[in-house]
């Protein structure tokens, strides 16, 4: 009946309440733990030069 379905759907949302939660900890976890690695060693992640977008594009040689 009705409150079965009243029921079953409360205890889904309670249950997909908590894997969203448990969700974000585990992303925040991981990030705040890769963010540590970066900090901790800079020389892995060393920022590289800005190019303009005529040095990353081929030259256009239109064909006829």
């Amino acid at each position: 009946g009705v409150h079965r379905q009243i029921l079953l759907t409360t205890v889904g949302w309670f249950v997909g309440y908590y894997l969203m939660k448990r969700t974000e900890y585990i992303y925040a976890k991981t990030d705040r733990e890769l963010l540590e690695y970066v900090r901790r060693h800079p020389e892995d992640f060393k920022v590289a030069e800005k190019k303009r977008i005529g040095e990353l594009l081929e030259d256009f040689y239109p064909i006829r």
